[in-house]
């Protein structure tokens, strides 16, 4: 496994200190302290590394809410990265949910409040013209990812502006925490065209642009720019959209895919762990994804995304496009999509059948009789009980997904969706809950998380170095994520598999992908005779570099 140890460093007291990727804090030994200039700039001893991670744990302790153990966790990883990724990693079914999502909606909320300093790079619009000399002033010359946002919709909660710089953050921190992809090729980004928030343009603790969004135009523009210039700059580097708005997101794909090594989370890694869970509700139901009619509450980027997928994967199983687009239907704040409709984007139009008109999503549901509600909608408590009730009417086993976050976004919760349909339905959220007890039985709630999906998909790009990223990769990944999980589970309702192993989880998904990509023609190193050998070599380890 390869591990960040390194060769010896120039650094000495304390700039060695500050520098978060070497600094070993009081894991120094005396060697090391001699060489280096150290003696008498850290505490006289040697601690391994279990007892400096006992600390945390125990400082962690004292803290009462996940905000401020989140605030915690991010000083730790601008000190000494490798302990906070031995943190994270130590138990990722607890500290997942800390660095990122239900806590990160509230940490982007209050970005500008508990900002400590700068992690990552933010990139003004204002500075069009001169996108490739900023790249480099990035410390890392070999960038892998850069994971980017305009902060034009965060989650469930809209338009956040600057304040969304958390997410790009987060989400490449589960690169390593949960697929352990090495931190050093990561780069956060936030491309800060503006905000339409007035509360953020009016606050002034606010980090961007106290100005509107621009027109279209100007933004594609701009990111044309940015898009050419990482290829100039880092030409290894995959780019990963992330919280874009739903009409950006979806034209900004279609715009880069087939040009430059891109993909959108929210569209393909949504899909991708949707998918997976989709594949193990029909294996609990004893049918296929073809057998299936599907109706998706929400029909933004996510739903969009998530339903071309789905169809693909459907393709691929030897069902038409137009057969496969025909067993999903679309619901929007306007009503059910369906052909007289003349107010949809051209990547809705595919999903807007000939049906009546209504805005009434029970009455979809009893005129389309899907198996499975998909909820991508970002209103919370939008699958009542009288949707709960309606679908178990028409389904032995209805399938309830309730993807939208953070928490207050989910369409519904577990407890509501087995007691409603009196422990009939098969369940899975966007966000961790716990175990429902009903009647005898206990239910495991499956999360739906893109984690068990991007990180893998990354992991097979950055081990294989991959070109191009198709929607072939995330169908992939989606039945490898679906194949992991023990047949015994699914008698408790899980579709996923347990946090707990996560990282031998995406290795397995990661060789699964990769394969893929030599077969596509895609690499650009060598085959391996095996493909899982060739992402455990690439494994990050969080243990200290030897100095001296």
């Amino acid at each position: 496994m390869a591990t960040n140890n390194t060769t010896p460093t120039a650094k000495r007291g304390s700039e060695l200190l500050h520098d978060p990727s070497l600094n070993k804090s009081t894991a120094y030994t005396e060697a090391e302290r001699q060489a280096l200039g150290l003696v008498g700039l850290v505490p006289d001893t040697t601690e391994s590394e279990d007892l400096q991670l006992r600390r945390v744990m125990l400082q962690l302790s004292h803290k009462t809410t996940d905000l401020d153990r989140y605030v915690y966790l991010v000083n730790l990883l601008d000190h000494d990265e490798t302990l906070f990724y031995r943190t994270i990693m130590s138990d990722p079914a607890r500290f997942l949910p800390i660095v990122y999502d239900p806590t990160i909606g509230d940490a982007c909320l209050k970005f500008g409040h508990i900002f400590r300093g700068p992690r990552g790079m933010y990139l003004s619009i204002k500075r069009r013209g001169h996108v490739k000399e900023i790249l480099r002033n990035w410390p890392v010359k070999d960038v892998r990812f850069i994971c980017v946002t305009d902060g034009g919709r965060i989650l469930g909660l809209g338009d956040l502006g600057a304040n969304g710089m958390g997410i790009p953050i987060g989400k490449l921190q589960l690169y390593t925490a949960a697929a352990a992809v090495p931190p050093q090729g990561l780069m956060p980004m936030y491309l800060d065209a503006g905000t339409n928030n007035e509360q953020y343009l009016n606050d002034p603790l606010y980090l961007g642009l106290r100005e509107r969004r621009p027109s279209t135009e100007d933004l594609y523009s701009f990111v044309d720019e940015f898009v050419e210039a990482v290829q100039e700059v880092f030409p290894k580097c995959c780019i990963h959209f992330e919280d874009w708005t739903g009409v950006d997101a979806m034209h900004l794909l279609e715009r880069y895919r087939n040009k430059a090594c891109v993909f959108n989370d929210d569209i393909q890694g949504t899909a991708g762990i949707t998918l997976a869970g989709m594949i193990n509700a029909t294996k609990m139901k004893g049918t296929q994804l073809k057998d299936e009619k599907y109706l998706f509450l929400g029909a933004g980027s996510a739903g969009i995304g998530l339903a071309n997928l789905l169809c693909s994967a459907l393709v691929q199983q030897g069902m038409s496009l137009a057969d496969a687009q025909a067993r999903v239907h679309m619901f929007d704040v306007n009503g059910l999509l369906e052909s007289t409709r003349t107010d949809l984007y051209d990547f809705q139009k595919p999903y807007a059948h000939a049906h009546k008109p209504t805005r009434n999503f029970v009455e979809a549901i009893e005129s389309i009789k899907p198996t499975t509600i998909i909820g991508v909608s970002t209103i919370g408590g939008a699958f009542t009980k009288e949707v709960i009730e309606a679908m178990t009417r028409i389904n032995a086993r209805p399938v309830v997904l309730a993807l939208s976050n953070p928490t207050s976004c989910a369409e519904c919760t577990p407890e509501q969706a087995y007691t409603w349909s009196n422990g009939k339905a098969i369940y899975a959220a966007g966000v961790p809950f716990a175990p429902v007890h009903i009647n005898g039985t206990t239910f495991i709630p499956g999360q739906a998380n893109n984690f068990f999906i991007y990180p893998a998909v990354a992991m097979a790009i950055y081990a294989t170095e991959a070109t191009r990223v198709t929607d072939s990769m995330f169908i992939e990944a989606a039945s490898a994520v679906a194949d992991q999980v023990p047949p015994e589970l699914f008698k408790q309702g899980l579709m996923y598999p347990p946090q707990s192993n996560i990282l031998e989880t995406e290795i397995k998904t990661a060789a699964r992908v990769a394969k893929l990509i030599f077969d596509l023609g895609l690499a650009r190193v060598a085959r391996p005779t095996d493909m899982e050998a060739l992402i455990r070599s690439h494994v990050y380890t969080p243990t200290y570099p030897k100095l001296v």
